[in-house]
C-alpha cells in the first residue's frame, strides 16, 4: 500500500506535491484531490510538525481517523461534482463563443443596400418627428437605450432635441453592426415615422420603422461601456471626473435643459420690462464684495482679479442705456465645500434708475414670478421639472436610508404665489427668538447678528412662503448700499428667501450721494482712486437707483430639487475641482 503523507503545518496542496515524507500535502482533502486518480488505494497519514501536542509527537505521522477520512471523501465527491459542472459550463460557453464568432464572421458578409425604389429621405431632428409622420426620414443621433430580441432590435435614439424609439427587424438585425451594437454608438437611421396604436407607449407617441441605417461611430462595450464608467450608483467624484459622460444621462441633460429655459425666460422677462442686456468685463481691478474672496492674477504685470459681480459696471450704464441687466459668470474664491457654493457661477444682475426701495421689491417680485411662469407654462420644461423633483424624492429616500439626513424632505416645485411676505431684519430676529431658534453660538439672536443660513432656511420653511428679508444692519452689507432714511443703523437691502432653499436673490438701493460714498470708501479702508469711474456716477447727474443679483444655480436647485448647486452647472468649479 502506498502511503501519502500530510503535514498540516508545512505541507502544500498542489498538483506537483509528491505526498512523500519530505514533500507532504497540507490537508487530507488536498491529498485526495491530487492523488485519488493516480494512487486510488493510498493510505493517508498525517501530522502537525510545528503545532502538534504533546510536542514529542510532532515528528511522527499517524494514520488518518476513519471519521475524518469519510468526511474528506464526501467533500472530495462534492468537489468532483463541482468540477464536472464547471467543465460542462466551460464547454457550453466555448460552444456559444464559437457560435457567436461564426455568427459575427458570417455577419461581416451581410451588406445593407438602401432600396433605391423608396422615396428619398428627408433629414430631420427628433423634435420635428411629429410633423413628419408617414414620411420617409433620416434621423441621426446616439443609442440611448438598446434592447435586442430574436430578429428585432429596439433602439431609443437621442439627438439632444428629444428621444425616438426605432425598430430594426429581420435582415437589419443580422449585420455585424447590429450584432455588436452598443450604447452611445452614433448612427443614422432611415425609415418612416409611424404613430403607435392605442395602448402602446413611446416618446412622442410614435416610432421609426427602420429600413436602412449606417453606423457613424461605434462606442466601446465591456469594461469601457458608459454604464460601467458612470454607473447610476457611482460615487459623486467619479461622476464629476466623467462629467462629459454624465451629462448624457436623463437627469443631467434634463437639468441643463431646464437651465437653458430659465435663462431664456429671464431674457424674455427683461425684454418685457424694457431692460437692455449688456456685457461687462470679467477681468477687473476693483472689488465689489470684499477682498477675501477675490481670484487674483497677473495682468501684463499689473494686479487684476476675476469679477465677483458686474454691479458696478451696470450702474455706469444707467445714464446712457437706461435700466440694464447682464447674465455673466462671477467668481468667488471661497474655501467652502458646502453643497450651496461654487467658485464660478452664473450671475443674473440688474440695475434700475429713478426708483425707490419699494419699486425695487415690486420689480423683483414681478421678475421672479414672470420668469417662472414662462418656464412653468412650457409643457416640455414643466415635465422635466416634475420628473426631476420625483427623482429628487427617490434620492432623498436613499439618503435617509443611509442615515445621511435626519428626516425626509419632500420635493414638489410649484410656482410662488404673490404677494411675497416682507419682513425686516429686526422682525426676523424677534421671530427667531420667539420660536426658539438660536444663533450659531447657541444664544438668542440679537441685533447685529449675521443670521446663519440654517436659521434663515428654517424660518422660511416654517412660514412656507417667499420672503423679502429687508433692512439689514449696514455693518453686514457691502460698502455701496444705501442707508435707511429713517434708521441709519440699517441699509435699504433685501434677500429673497424661498421655502426649501433659502436665499436666491440679494439686492439693495445704492448710495447716490457723492460724499456718503467717499465716506464709505474711507470707513472700509478702500482706496477711492481705482473707483473713479464708479464714483463719477454720483458726480455727473446722480439719481436714486438700485439693483440685485440672482445666482442662477441656486435658483435652479430650488426649481429642480437638486441636492447641490453643482448639479446645476455644466462643468462645476469649486475648491479642489477645476476639471474637466
Amino acid at each position: 500500500v502506498v502511503v501519502v503523507y500530510i503535514d498540516e503545518d508545512t505541507g502544500v496542496d498542489a498538483p506537483e506535491t509528491a505526498g512523500t515524507n519530505d514533500f507532504p500535502f497540507k490537508s487530507l482533502l488536498g491529498a485526495l484531490i491530487h492523488t485519488s486518480k493516480t494512487i486510488p488505494n493510498a493510505e493517508y497519514q498525517t501530522r502537525k510538525s510545528q503545532t502538534g501536542e504533546p510536542a514529542e509527537t510532532r515528528e511522527e505521522y499517524k494514520p488518518v481517523a476513519k471519521a475524518a477520512l469519510k468526511k474528506a471523501k464526501n467533500a472530495h465527491a462534492a468537489h468532483l461534482k463541482k468540477e464536472a459542472k464547471q467543465a460542462e459550463l466551460a464547454a457550453k460557453e466555448a460552444e456559444q463563443k464559437a457560435a457567436r464568432e461564426a455568427q459575427l464572421e458570417a455577419a461581416k458578409a451581410i451588406k445593407l443596400v438602401e432600396d433605391s425604389s423608396k422615396p428619398a429621405t428627408k433629414k430631420i431632428k427628433i423634435k420635428d418627428t411629429t410633423n413628419h409622420r408617414n414620411v420617409r426620414v433620416a434621423v441621426s443621433g446616439w443609442v440611448h437605450r438598446l434592447r435586442q430580441q430574436k430578429n428585432m432590435i429596439f433602439i431609443t435614439l437621442r439627438d439632444g432635441t428629444g428621444l425616438l424609439q426605432c425598430i430594426l427587424a429581420d435582415k437589419l438585425t443580422e449585420t455585424y453592426d447590429a450584432l455588436t451594437m452598443t450604447l452611445e454608438t452614433s448612427i443614422t437611421l432611415h425609415g418612416e415615422i409611424k404613430e403607435l396604436p392605442a395602448g402602446a407607449h413611446a416618446p412622442g407617441g410614435h416610432e421609426l420603422i427602420v429600413d436602412y441605417y449606417t453606423v457613424i461611430g461605434r462606442a466601446p462595450g465591456g469594461d469601457e461601456a458608459i454604464t460601467n464608467i458612470v454607473a447610476p450608483d457611482a460615487d459623486p467624484q467619479t461622476k464629476y471626473n466623467n462629467r462629459h459622460l454624465t451629462i448624457r444621462g436623463d437627469v443631467a441633460s434634463a437639468n441643463l435643459k431646464v437651465r437653458a429655459a430659465v435663462v431664456r425666460a429671464f431674457r424674455r422677462s427683461y425684454d418685457d420690462l424694457g431692460l437692455l442686456e449688456v456685457t461687462p468685463p470679467c477681468m477687473v481691478q476693483t472689488m465689489c464684495e470684499g477682498g477675501a474672496t477675490l481670484f487674483e492674477f497677473d495682468y501684463y504685470g499689473e494686479k487684476a482679479y476675476l469679477t465677483q459681480s458686474s454691479q458696478l459696471y451696470l450702474e455706469t450704464c444707467l445714464p446712457s442705456l437706461g435700466d440694464v441687466f447682464c447674465i455673466q459668470e462671477s467668481f468667488r474664491a471661497e474655501k467652502s465645500l458646502t453643497r450651496r457654493h461654487l467658485s464660478e457661477y452664473t450671475h443674473i444682475e440688474a440695475e434700475l434708475a429713478f426708483i425707490t426701495f419699494d419699486d425695487l421689491l415690486n420689480h423683483l417680485e414681478d421678475m421672479i414670478c414672470r420668469t417662472i411662469d414662462y418656464v412653468w407654462n412650457d409643457p416640455q420644461i414643466r415635465a422635466f421639472i416634475q420628473e426631476l423633483n420625483e427623482e429628487a424624492n427617490r434620492e432623498e429616500k436613499k439618503r435617509f436610508e443611509k442615515k445621511e439626513v435626519a428626516e425626509i424632505k419632500h420635493y414638489e416645485f410649484k410656482p410662488p404665489q404673490r404677494p411675497f411676505r416682507r419682513m425686516k431684519y429686526e422682525e426676523a430676529i424677534a421671530w427667531l427668538n420667539e420660536h426658539g431658534i438660536p444663533n450659531e453660538e447657541g444664544e438668542p439672536h440679537k441685533f447685529g447678528d449675521d443670521i446663519a443660513e440654517a436659521a434663515e432656511r428654517r424660518m422660511t420653511d416654517i412660514l412656507n412662503t417667499p420672503i423679502f428679508l429687508t433692512h439689514f444692519p449696514f455693518e453686514l452689507k457691502a460698502f455701496y448700499m444705501k442707508k435707511g432714511p429713517s434708521d441709519p443703523r440699517v441699509t435699504e437691502s433685501v434677500d429673497c428667501l424661498m421655502p426649501g432653499v433659502g436665499e436666491i436673490v440679494g439686492g439693495s438701493m445704492r448710495m447716490d450721494d457723492l460724499e456718503e460714498l467717499l465716506a464709505a470708501y474711507k470707513r472700509e479702508g478702500i482706496p477711492a482712486d481705482p473707483y473713479y469711474w464708479f464714483t463719477d456716477q454720483r458726480k455727473y447727474g446722480t439719481t436714486p437707483h438700485g439693483g440685485y443679483g440672482i445666482g442662477l444655480e441656486r435658483l435652479l436647485a430650488w426649481i429642480t430639487g437638486r441636492w447641490t448647486v453643482k448639479e446645476c452647472s455644466l462643468y462645476p468649479r469649486w475648491m479642489g475641482r477645476c476639471t474637466p
